[in-house]
């Protein structure tokens, strides 16, 4: 540290090896400049010692400020006669006087040093580089490395002839702090005449870069009620100025806490670290949940009147701790609460908690501690407002609880923090009323199981299914109902709930299963409202030999000769259960004697026996065998079954054949033949048909003019409800339909439907005559003979050419129908049609003169 008036000698032996260069200017003043007068430290990092020691300041510039006294003797520093570097001399070993010369060391160059951001003029000179042999032979200089022929080129240049050296820019010492060149000498052949000296510059720093926050906002947390001194956070700047010289040295300080409960300085903060931690104690989270705390950090060790500075915000949370336990809001309830009821808000307790909401320090855990002790209720916790919601778990019952007086007591889901003096719970009663409720009678066995053989009779009392009430306190009246009665057969007492058979119970019902038949019964009340329950009866059956066996299988077939594998396996199903069921016994009757001579049965087991033949061979066809079964029952139960076998012969494998099947259907050759006949008989019939509806065909298309008796329309009725286009449609010129001797109508016809063809040039066809009055037995044959003679015409049109039909009418020319009398005005005669024959008769009858119907 350099005291006021010390001398820059003085101020050099107290600081390290390393720093010497490093000595403010300002240190010989005498007395120090305003801004000094404590310590006297390096401003700016100033390598010339001593010649700024020897500067002193001007009346004019004692006037002004440290940084401006110091910027006005560096420019004077800056303008002074720069200095002369010799190239080394050559020393050679050579004899004396003594014969000995000694060899004296080469100068070392001392460093260039180079303020930043210089204002210049630029080119500024900085040195200037001589040799000794300049005055024998022409000399030129030039600098090499970077900054003067290397990248970052052109800062530095020199004179060749002069060997004046200067800088061309103001330099940045963040960007680059030092540059190494290399001084040349040579002479006008470009020989070396120097060794090369090295040239070492360095730029002096200036402080002119802020300190910069890392973050502009930084947050923070600190619990409530810590203890002074609790580590908050940290905050960080940096200076791009040099870190070794009070340029870099940043500082911090709190410029300003909001809010500044419960003191302003409740935080303070490392000035070097940026440490922030509490300076005393009171945090609270329920009075202030966030401090903002503005902090800042100035350079030049933090020096306000020439250091630089810059802020940034540090908002610091105040977590919650579990400093406040629930209290709740009331210490008594009262509720009330029906009876049989499930799963049911009772209540909601509300509590107040002033910690952090839903936290562990805020949530609410609530319990009973007395007062029901079969738990009927429990609290359980609203997780969005806090509140226990007292609810039924388990159905109460008036008649056996009126009342319950609950104690309820809540506490935090986190434990309490330590050092507080408050309860850790709350505790309220609640007392809850029962309301008595019209409850269902209820069935004191439900279900309830009854045995009882099946076939008992219609009118049996099987039990009394009753029902009872469970308002004690009241007296009702019990009625009963059936409800579900799948087959039919009980009926229950309504006053006295007794069951009574109105039908025989059968074990084997479809309704019964596992032996069991269950019914429902209705019992309701006469309370208001009326209630009701419902009861389950249940009746086990046991069986009873009631059901005889029936033979398996029905149908079998064997072959007509006896062989070892032709056997019939038989057995028997009952729908009784054991012991009235297997083993069974099979038996041929002894009616029919042919039954037992053809046929004979086996006992292969308890359930199966074998049906085979007796005799070696037996005729093809289908034999009835009557099976009496009989079961194992007390007493037994028998059955005659019938058994169709069909007798068949037999492939080598012992199946039967396709004659054998047929054979055994009992199809004999007179029966096929039969069979046989009919098919033909059917085949001709449709022969028949066929041709005949060929030949009928045939005359229709002989005379397709002659009604068909068939196709008679008299006395039929008709449905015509196709309208068409009217009249307009049918006014077609019958003319186009003859053949025109020449196109000239054609050409003068008005629009219309009209030909363009052309007629063939040949000998036109003869037709043939029509008489006045058509014979009634040749019309047919005259329009046959008139088609044949046109279809034969080649002169008739159309004559293969384009036809044009544009003409869609023009009217009808018949005028109105109204002026057309309904009744004839004439009399004509129409008894020629009985001449036509017999299909124009009808009409005869109608129109002519023969006697009415």
């Amino acid at each position: 540290m350099c005291k006021r008036g010390s001398t820059a000698a003085q101020c050099s032996a107290l600081l390290p090896h390393n720093q010497k260069a490093f000595l403010c200017g300002v240190c010989a003043f005498s007395p120090c400049p305003r801004g000094f007068t404590s310590v006297c430290r390096c401003v700016l990092a100033l390598q010339w010692t001593g010649v700024l020691s020897r500067v002193h300041p001007t009346q004019s510039e004692l006037g002004l400020a440290p940084a401006k006294q110091i910027s006005k003797m560096l420019s004077r520093v800056w303008e002074s006669q720069p200095r002369v570097i010799k190239f080394p001399r050559r020393h050679q070993r050579g004899s004396s006087t003594n014969g000995l010369r000694r060899q004296k060391r080469d100068w070392v160059i001392p460093p260039i040093n180079v303020p930043e951001n210089s204002r210049g003029p630029f080119p500024h000179m900085l040195v200037r580089i001589r040799s000794d042999q300049d005055k024998d032979v022409g000399i030129r200089y030039s600098i090499t490395g970077a900054g003067a022929d290397q990248p970052p080129s052109g800062i530095y240049n020199i004179d060749p002839i002069s060997g004046n050296m200067f800088v061309t820019q103001p330099l940045d010492r963040e960007e680059r702090a030092s540059f190494h060149l290399r001084a040349h000498a040579v002479d006008m052949n470009g020989n070396q005449v120097e060794n090369p000296i090295d040239l070492y510059i360095y730029v002096i720093d200036m402080n002119d870069n802020r300190p910069e926050f890392q973050n502009q906002v930084y947050n923070g947390s600190v619990a409530e009620g810590s203890k002074p001194g609790s580590s908050v956070m940290q905050v960080t700047a940096t200076d791009s100025d040099d870190s070794t010289t009070a340029n870099g040295m940043v500082r911090y300080r709190i410029l300003s806490q909001s809010p500044h409960s419960p003191i302003p300085n409740m935080f303070t903060i490392n000035s070097e670290t940026g440490d922030i931690v509490t300076v005393a104690a009171g945090l609270d989270r329920e009075k202030v949940s966030q401090y903002t705390i503005i902090i800042q950090a100035t350079d030049m060790e933090g020096n306000l009147n020439f250091g630089l500075s810059n802020t940034a915000t540090a908002l610091i949370s105040i977590t919650d701790i579990n400093d406040n336990p629930p209290e709740l809001e009331g210490k008594t309830f009262s509720v009330e609460v029906p009876e049989n009821k499930v799963n049911l808000v009772v209540t909601n307790l509300s509590v107040v908690d002033r910690d952090q909401p839903h936290s562990p320090n805020w949530n609410a855990v609530y319990r009973i501690v007395s007062g029901d002790p079969t738990g009927h209720f429990t609290v359980h916790t609203n997780p969005i407002t806090n509140e226990g919601m007292l609810t039924v778990v388990k159905p109460v019952d008036f008649e056996m609880n009126r009342a319950f007086m609950l104690t309820v007591v809540v506490s935090n889901q986190a434990h309490l923090a330590s050092g507080i003096q408050l309860s850790r719970q709350s505790t309220a009663g609640v007392t809850i009323s029962v309301q008595d409720e019209n409850e269902p009678p209820v069935f004191p066995v439900n279900p309830k199981m009854i045995r009882f053989e099946e076939g008992v009779p219609a009118g049996t009392t099987l039990t009394v299914f009753a029902a009872q009430d469970p308002d004690h306190f009241v007296h009702q009246i019990v009625r009963y109902s059936k409800l579900s009665d799948p087959a039919n057969w009980l009926k229950i007492n309504r006053t006295n709930g007794q069951i009574t058979t109105m039908a025989l119970l059968d074990r084997e019902s479809m309704y019964v299963q596992d032996n069991i038949y269950e019914a429902t019964f209705l019992a309701f009340d006469n309370g208001s409202p009326q209630a009701s329950g419902t009861g389950t009866l249940q009746i086990y059956l046991i069986d009873v030999n009631d059901n005889a066996p029936v033979l398996i299988p029905r149908e079998a077939q064997v072959c007509e000769r006896a062989r070892p594998n032709s056997k019939i396996n038989i057995t028997a199903s009952d729908t009784d259960a054991d012991p009235n069921v297997g083993p069974f016994v099979f038996e041929l009757p002894s009616f029919p004697a042919s039954v037992r001579r053809n046929w004979t049965i086996s006992r292969l087991s308890g359930d199966y026996a074998q049906l085979r033949l007796r005799i070696p061979y037996l005729d093809s066809g289908v034999y009835e065998i009557p099976v009496i079964v009989s079961d194992s029952g007390n007493p037994p139960l028998s059955n005659r079954s019938v058994i169709r076998v069909k007798v068949c012969p037999c492939d080598d494998t012992g199946d039967c054949s396709a004659t054998g099947a047929v054979a055994a259907a009992g199809l004999g050759t007179g029966a096929i033949i039969a069979i046989l006949i009919c098919i033909i008989v059917l085949l001709s019939m449709v022969l028949l048909f066929v041709v005949w509806m060929k030949r009928r065909e045939k005359e229709r298309q002989a005379k397709p003019l002659l009604i068909d008796p068939e196709d008679d329309v008299r006395d039929n009725i008709l449905k015509y409800d196709e309208e068409g286009g009217g009249e307009e449609d049918q006014d077609y010129d019958l003319s186009q339909l003859q053949q025109p001797e020449s196109l000239d109508h054609i050409i003068n016809k008005p629009a219309g439907v009209r030909r363009v063809d052309e007629r063939p040039v040949i000998t036109e066809s003869q037709y043939p005559a029509r008489p006045s009055l058509p014979h009634p037995g040749d019309i047919g044959d005259f329009i046959n003979d008139g088609l044949r003679a046109a279809d034969n015409d080649p002169t008739a049109p159309p004559y293969d050419s384009l036809l044009v039909f544009d003409y869609e009418g023009s009217g009808s020319t018949a005028g109105s129908v109204s002026s057309l009398n309904s009744t004839s005005s004439g009399d004509q005669d129409y008894d020629y049609l009985n001449d036509w024959g017999p299909r124009f008769k009808k009409l005869a009858d109608l129109y002519g003169g023969g006697d009415d119907d």
